[in-house]
């Protein structure tokens, strides 16, 4: 099977049916794709490398795998209050495994008909297994969530729970010890986390976003470098599952939570003012919200346990 064969086969028909939309004039087969972007809106653009035993183990179900590329992505479009529309994909094989191929096409149609967003074209090679995904959406002028709209005094939320897929990581290298039900939650939020596409909904309320990816403590010091303050969160109201209090000691659970990252869960910044509409409206749009802290004039991020400052000996991942 060569390059153009497998393309035909396994991603020529991955995510909703758009072909006969106005939006998608030429999608996978040509040397380019040609789309037409909403009218008034802003394209939001981000792209993600996966690479084999960084951030998946490559032994893994290839179903799974293609479900976590997409969805990891999708994240960052929800991190800036964007709708997806479009993404391409660039796999480097080491060989061709048809099965494998094939299980990969599946996981990677069923995330895209869950998000409503089509694959439009990309590019196959040969090399060590890797993945890369670059996302397209559309967001309305002006309601761009940014780094970078952080003020003092605002609070801060995260949704969902966190530390949940870093104690799939843990599970994984046999550092972690879980029961069977536990277990498959962890790798169920690891394989397939849920990406806050539900954020636009309450865009307005919010002043400064991101997502989780790298750990929370480096995630929201992400913002605070681009906003030019300091914050302030308070451990122990982070926001744990039940399973994630089952299978480790608090202090685990809070270091898991709190510089684990993979979780993909959204940090925001809201105005003091607007805590009660922006709390209604989450519950409307069906977006967990937790309150874990504050902004201030200082600089970084400071975590406290039980009222006293806490350090960890790390925040969160890196590649370098």
């Amino acid at each position: 099977m060569n390059e153009f064969d497998l393309i035909q086969q396994y991603f020529s028909n991955i995510g909703p049916n758009v072909v006969a939309q106005s939006s998608l004039q030429l999608g996978v087969g040509d040397d380019c794709a040609i789309v037409k972007p909403s009218d008034g809106f802003f394209q939001a653009m981000s792209v993600d490398t996966l690479v084999a035993d960084v951030h998946f183990p490559a032994k893994a179900d290839p179903t799974l795998i293609a479900e976590r590329a997409l969805r990891v992505n999708l994240s960052d479009l929800a991190a800036c209050g964007a709708s997806p529309r479009w993404f391409t994909l660039a796999l480097t094989l080491p060989e061709v495994e048809p099965n494998w191929l094939k299980a990969f096409s599946q996981g990677l149609q069923a995330a895209a008909a869950q998000f409503d967003i089509a694959l439009v074209g990309g590019d196959t090679t040969r090399g060590p297994l890797s993945i890369t995904v670059a996302v397209h959406g559309e967001v309305a002028p002006g309601q761009a969530l940014l780094r970078s709209g952080g003020r003092p005094n605002q609070l801060v939320y995260v949704s969902g729970s966190l530390g949940d897929a870093a104690a799939a990581l843990q599970f994984m290298n046999k550092k972690l010890s879980a029961t069977q039900q536990d277990a498959g939650y962890f790798m169920q939020r690891y394989y397939r986390p849920e990406p806050r596409l539900q954020v636009g909904g309450v865009a307005r309320m919010v002043s400064a976003a991101v997502d989780v990816s790298d750990g929370l403590i480096a995630d929201l010091g992400h913002i605070c470098k681009r906003s030019d303050i300091g914050a302030t969160i308070d451990l122990e109201r982070l926001p744990l599952s039940p399973a994630l209090q089952r299978s480790c000691s608090e202090v685990q659970a809070l270091e898991l939570a709190a510089t684990g990252g993979d979780d993909y869960e959204l940090c925001l910044l809201v105005p003091e003012t607007g805590r009660s509409q922006f709390e209604e409206l989450a519950a409307q749009f069906g977006l967990p919200v937790t309150l874990i802290g504050n902004t201030n004039r200082h600089s970084g991020v400071q975590c406290l346990y039980k009222g006293s400052p806490h350090e960890f000996t790390t925040t969160g991942f890196t590649h370098f």
